[in-house]
């Protein structure tokens, strides 16, 4: 379980040509865009103004920039391995050449949890804001085919329909799939800068004051009140000041979620030693930026307690620029933004099962390309298995699973970096992760706080799909696995 494919061995498959060989289609710029369209979604239409209302206040704009410090720590290290091992795979390539076959496999397998049920739980809040961009022109779709039968409902049509779409829109080919992803990348960050520049004139300095709200445990630590150990588990903990900024740069790390499945596509672009480090780490830049100005101009346009339970805190807050008739294109700029990121995060997992499947531990099918260079297989098996989780199950019991699963990715991309500078120091690393060790040891650290953080129903599930992977690998993967065969080979031959 511990058999481990060398660097040179991995980019030598990736080279072959054939019938199982991804075309190299992405430039810098649309691995870039391909990031963007991953990242910004429901965690800029949503999260902004619960973590303002909740947790930080106008502070927020900090707690953002931490978030964005505190992802920037795993996406270093990402881009280090993209730039070294310019294949599809992501986090599952990259354990298997640094920590073996077996924490490859429960990386790949963990990486469905973020991938696949990522595209549901946004396919799911897609279909909602559909609904009320079909409202506007006197449409309606009934009740019952919006939601899943354990919330009161039949199915959800609409997930459905989007997950199926841009399934086959993938199935068609990487390079038109791109160039939608960018259409929607253009239109969604276009309208992010119009709310930024109409709303900025707008802006009430009342509503950004004070900027750090009191946080009333705070203030009785300084006065020697209360302990520092019981302030931090006491309900005061979280709620504004310093802590409610951490507190927000927890639930706001999720919003830069995403950056990652730019590495899946590795083997798709032109230049990958250059383009993934640029991808990677463009897309987090720019993401922040276009955070830290829009989180500033919302709670500037409207007073951050006014966001509190309000499920559209950017309508809400664009209210008071007179601009009203834009709200409509508010809707289609939101639209816009999720139907990138399910698109991205299916991209995402035919890559991943399409390496591993390659590597012989899923069948054959799942490398199996199409006339036009794509895992079309993978994509109608996923547009399947996607379409009855957005179609049946709640939402909230998703993004719980897509949070813990993301984060275990990232845990085990950091440690990798550490094993790999240690193990193989004499390899070409056209891009460095600075500050090794500290930055995958920080990178460590704060996933694992986050991981913590979440409620122990996640790790019940992580950990009965975790088992369901340990059963595949042991009775198919372990059999079938071309590295180990090859090694027996070897073996058999001295």
């Amino acid at each position: 379980m511990l058999y481990k494919k060398s660097i040179p061995h991995i980019i030598k498959e990736s080279k072959e040509s054939g019938e199982h060989t991804l075309k190299r289609t992405l430039s810098s710029g649309a691995l870039i865009s391909l990031g963007v369209g991953a990242i910004i979604g429901a965690g800029l239409f949503s999260l902004t103004g619960i973590a303002a209302a909740e947790n930080a206040g106008p502070a927020v704009v900090l707690s953002f920039v931490i978030a964005a410090l505190a992802c920037s720590f795993a996406g270093l290290c990402y881009a280090e391995f993209a730039s070294m091992i310019p294949v599809a795979g992501s986090a599952y390539t990259y354990s298997y050449a640094t920590m073996g076959e077996f924490v490859a496999w429960i990386i790949g397998w963990d990486l469905v949890l973020e991938y696949a049920l990522a595209s549901a739980t946004v396919a799911v809040s897609w279909a909602q804001y559909f609904n009320q961009l079909l409202q506007i022109f006197g449409v309606q779709i009934p009740e019952q085919f919006l939601k899943g039968p354990w919330e009161g409902g039949i199915v959800n049509v609409p997930a459905i329909v989007i997950v199926c779409l841009l399934s086959l829109l993938l199935i068609r080919g990487t390079k038109e799939s791109s160039r939608l992803n960018n259409i929607l990348v253009i239109l969604k960050v276009s309208v992010v800068i119009i709310f930024i520049a109409l709303g900025w004139s707008f802006i009430e300095s009342a509503n950004h004051t004070p900027f750090i709200p009191t946080n009333e445990g705070e203030e009785l630590v300084k006065n020697g009140e209360l302990g520092f150990w019981s302030f931090m588990g006491s309900d005061y903990f979280g709620k504004f000041g310093i802590s409610g900024i951490l507190r927000a740069a927890g639930v706001l790390f999720f919003a830069f979620v995403g950056f990652d499945a730019v590495s899946t596509a590795a083997q798709e672009a032109k230049d990958p030693k250059k383009g993934m480090p640029i991808g990677i780490i463009g897309s987090l830049v720019v993401c922040t930026i276009l955070y830290v100005l829009f989180s500033y101009v919302l709670t500037g346009l409207e007073h951050y307690e006014a966001f509190k339970g309000d499920a559209k805190p950017v309508a809400t807050a664009f209210a008071k620029t007179g601009y009203t008739f834009l709200n409509t294109a508010l809707i289609v700029t939101i639209i816009a933004g999720y139907t990138s990121v399910i698109l991205v995060m299916l991209l995402g997992q035919s890559r991943v099962f399409y390496s591993m499947s390659r590597d012989g531990l899923l069948p054959k099918l799942f490398s199996d390309l199409s006339k036009t260079q794509t895992p079309w297989k993978t994509n109608l098996i996923f547009m399947v298995f996607v379409s009855i989780f957005a179609g049946f199950v709640p939402i909230s019991d998703l993004g719980h699973m897509v949070s813990i699963g993301t984060l275990f990715a990232f845990t085990l991309v950091c440690v990798g970096i550490l094993v790999l500078r240690k193990t193989n120091p004499e390899l070409e690393r056209p891009f460095r992760t600075p500050f090794v060790p500290v930055i995958p040891i920080l990178g460590i650290v704060v996933c694992i706080l986050l991981m913590v953080s979440l409620p122990i129903e996640s790790w019940e599930r992580l950990g009965i799909w975790l088992l369901l992977g340990l059963i595949i690998y042991v009775f198919y993967s372990k059999k079938h696995s071309k590295i180990r065969k090859l090694h027996n080979k070897d073996q058999n031959q001295e």
